[in-house]
């Protein structure tokens, strides 16, 4: 790892952050323009393969060409020692991989936005003469805000290369392959186009289109299985949106869209009112298809034919290309010409003494009858091999011993049918007529084979399913578990690797990656206590209080700070600390009490004019008691370390002057206010600092 490197003496290398099959990505910083980049860097075990290395160069050199806004910027390119380096713009978001597996289904609307971004970022490619090959979701960066920006064109070409044949390999993701791909044809701007098409399928379902239990088998549907239908599975996606994905994945690319140009364009109207009742998108009828045809066999001759016609035929063989073939015999010459006739017979001459030569004939063939016999009578007894097949080793020693046998040579040899210790055969055979005496040689079985268990660790689980079919392990085991590891890579197998087993009695064990178990830390200050328990429940993570502090601007209860910080990738499972608030820190208080006089105010009355007598006489009225006091009334409010004024602290009413007593508490660096109102109206206000009690 290279966490705290610095390359070339500019980029200070901070943490990992990603990595692919040929390149780790870096969190770095930039300190001479003071930024963050990201870096990705040549693995050190592909530093040495001209292959990789020469595809890293081409991506450094294919993707300085472009500058788009959805495309990934590149900053730098170089070389420190044995460190190969591209320099990119720093990307702070998750991929569009994640972005569905969060989301999906994504709605449409969303969908065809994030795809107008796509179509517009790989036109611009096509028009640098740039076909991407490896367009997936899991190449797609999506920001904080939303955008898109396509990265890795790791295996790009130019249009001027794809010319050129890749032997016994098809590079790509499987999933997202064309078909022409899949075929081993060359790649073209148009399967660029069917890898967005597949991509859009995803957005819509959150699937993908084909699943297989290998690469090959999953190549094989993009070659021979129609892209289904997403209007099957989600009915209010519009049928001018799955057009575009028919239209798209389309299996020959002559029924594709002509450019990503067009394919924009075509997404931009799917939602015009003229589209809504669209059909279904079919593809043209092709007259001129390949047909299958009967095979034509050859005909023989007629039975009846003419004998001069007639051919000697022999039986059908099959030569190396599988056609019928009909081998004729030469043909012979029934009649001799006269040069090859047979010459007259030649008279000879009657013997003169035929008892002589009767004798003679008779007594050589006497010598020849005891010249085969007496050898024959001299040899030693033959004696039958005894059956020992399937025999225990020692038990079948033993009765050859006992039968006058002499045991040769022992060798082993691996059976599927006899046991381990027990005899496969005998030589010579069981049931051969040997002298006494011989020598019988043994082959003894060691059991059923065992073969030494391959290693599978670090290897792409997919991969290795494909390898395993043509092995006979009784079954395979797969168990996923997170890791640090990309997803799908081996981490542990059982049995371990160069253990000897009979794989038919054997179940192999995989242990894979499901990836790394990692989600964004969210920003938890000002959450109270059923706040942070419902985030525990709902991300994985377990909350820890670490301490209680004071603080005048976050409430009681509530969180001040966490540890990691918010944003930042964490495994889930793991444990965020959180900092939580006491409430205001309680200062120093002096209690005051004032003694007030509340004055009643005497409403005054005019005096009743003089009663006046028909007789023009003056009557004295006579003198009425006096009236009641009218009731006022008295609020009393109050501003302190424990009240407000937002409402009175005491109600009364009063009819003389009186005295009251007000008490307030004054905390430390502040003031102290109390207001008292008659009737609605203030006759007394004061206020009392800390600093002058």
């Amino acid at each position: 790892m290279l966490e705290g490197r610095r390359i070339s003496d500019r980029y200070k290398v901070l943490h990992l952050i990603g990595g692919g099959g040929m390149s780790h990505v870096y969190l770095a910083h930039d300190m001479i323009l003071d930024r963050e980049v990201a870096i990705k860097v040549l693995r050190y075990d592909f530093k040495n393969e001209e292959e990789l290395l020469r595809r890293f160069q081409r991506e450094a050199l294919s993707v300085t060409s472009l500058a788009h806004l959805n495309i990934v910027g590149i900053y730098d390119v170089g070389q420190d020692e044995d460190i190969h380096y591209i320099v990119m713009e720093y990307v702070e978001g998750q991929t569009l991989k994640e972005y569905i597996q969060q989301r999906s289904p994504i709605p449409v609307q969303r969908a065809v936005d994030i795809m107008l971004s796509l179509t517009n970022a790989i036109s611009h490619a096509h028009d640098n003469h740039l076909i991407h090959r490896d367009i997936k979701p899991q190449n797609v960066l999506m920001t904080t805000d939303g955008e898109v920006k396509v990265t890795d064109f790791g295996i790009a070409v130019t249009l001027n290369a794809t010319a050129y044949t890749q032997t016994n390999s098809v590079l790509g993701t499987v999933h997202y392959l064309s078909p022409e791909q899949a075929r081993g044809g060359m790649a073209t701007k148009k399967s660029d186009i069917y890898a967005l098409g597949v991509v859009l399928y995803e957005l819509l379902t959150g699937e993908l289109p084909f699943y297989g239990e290998s690469p090959v088998a999953i190549a094989l549907k993009h070659l021979q299985e129609d892209t289904p239908s997403v209007r099957e599975k989600y009915s209010y996606i519009p049928q001018s949106v799955e057009n575009v994905v028919l239209k798209a994945t389309a299996k020959d690319p002559l029924h594709r869209y002509n450019s990503v140009e067009e394919m924009e364009q075509d997404l931009r109207t799917v939602f015009s009112p003229e589209r809504l009742r669209e059909t279904k998108f079919e593809l043209p009828i092709d007259d001129d298809a390949t047909k299958a045809m009967p095979v034509i066999k050859p005909v023989f001759p007629k039975v009846d034919d003419p004998p001069t016609k007639r051919v000697a035929a022999v039986p059908i063989e099959e030569d190396d290309d599988d056609e019928d073939v009909l081998v004729v015999p030469p043909k012979k010459n029934v009649e001799r010409s006269r040069d090859e006739q047979e010459p007259p017979a030649v008279k000879t001459k009657k013997s003169r003494s035929p008892m002589v030569v009767g004798i003679v004939i008779g007594c050589l063939a006497l010598l020849a009858l005891l010249a085969f016999l007496v050898p024959s009578l001299m040899k030693p007894e033959k004696v039958t091999v005894p059956n020992v097949v399937e025999l225990p080793l020692e038990e079948a020693i033993e009765q050859l011993e006992q039968q006058g046998f002499m045991i040769g040579d022992e060798r082993e040899r691996t059976s599927d049918t006899v046991k381990e210790g027990h005899v496969i055969e005998t030589s010579p055979a069981a049931g051969k007529e040997v002298d006494e005496e011989s020598e019988i040689d043994l082959v003894v079985s060691t059991g059923v084979e065992k073969t030494s268990v391959a290693n599978y660790v670090g290897q792409n689980v997919d991969q290795v399913m494909n390898i395993l079919k043509d092995r006979s392990y009784s079954g395979v085991s797969v168990n996923e578990e997170y890791s640090n590891e990309r997803e799908g890579t081996i981490l542990a197998q059982s049995p371990v690797a160069g253990e000897q087993v009979i794989e038919s009695e054997t179940r192999l064990t995989l242990t894979v990656s499901k990836g790394s178990n990692t989600a964004r830390v969210a920003n938890l200050a000002g959450y109270g206590q059923s706040a942070l328990e419902e985030y525990a429940r709902s991300s994985g993570f377990n909350i820890n209080v670490a301490r209680e502090e004071h603080s005048d601007t976050v409430e009681k209860g509530d969180v001040i700070s966490q540890t990691p910080s918010a944003g930042s990738s964490l495994e889930v499972g793991s444990t965020i600390n959180v900092v939580r608030s006491k409430g205001p820190e309680e200062k120093a208080a002096k209690t005051f009490v004032q003694v007030i006089s509340i004055p009643y105010e005497v409403v005054e009355t005019e005096p009743e004019e003089e009663e006046v007598t028909e007789e023009g006489s003056e009557e004295e009225v006579e003198e009425t008691t006096d009236t009641p006091a009218v009731p006022q009334k008295i609020r009393i409010y109050v501003q302190d370390r424990v009240n407000t004024m937002a409402k009175p602290i005491e109600e009364f009413d009063i009819t003389e002057t009186t005295s009251h007593r007000i008490r307030l508490e004054v905390e430390e660096g502040t003031e102290a206010t109390y207001r008292v109102l008659r009737d609605n109206e203030v006759i007394i206000e004061e206020t009392v600092s800390y600093d002058d009690l």
